[in-house]
């Protein structure tokens, strides 16, 4: 059974940084695309970062230009920093980890953008 738990969340001032995490095990790590997504209350669930095996990265539209993901194979880890926050960026935000049909969840970590 993979495993993805996820840390770096909490409360920060609009403007501010955070940095999340998503440490990775039982699973071969570098063949799998790594994803961040975020689910506010209400709302569906979106890609906000992703990072292919070989590194290519895509961004959903908010985020671009402020947030940047990366991996690190040698550690299982893939990691989000997140610059610039915005109150609309407050939601619980979850790893993801895919390769052909199989797709991985961790549990969520919340992240609140709010002075």
């Amino acid at each position: 059974q993979v495993q993805l738990v996820e840390s770096g969340g909490g409360l920060v001032q609009p403007g501010g940084s955070l940095r999340l995490s998503c440490a990775a095990s039982r699973v071969a790590f570098s063949v799998y695309a790594m994803g961040w997504y975020r689910q506010a209350p209400g709302k569906q669930r979106e890609l906000v970062a992703s990072i292919l095996s070989g590194g290519s990265t895509n961004y959903g539209d908010p985020v671009k230009g402020r947030f940047t993901i990366s991996r690190d194979n040698a550690k299982n880890t893939v990691s989000l920093q997140m610059n610039s926050l915005k109150p609309e960026d407050t939601a619980v935000y979850y790893c993801n980890a895919a390769i052909g049909r199989l797709n991985y969840w961790g549990q969520g970590t919340q992240v609140t953008v709010s002075s």
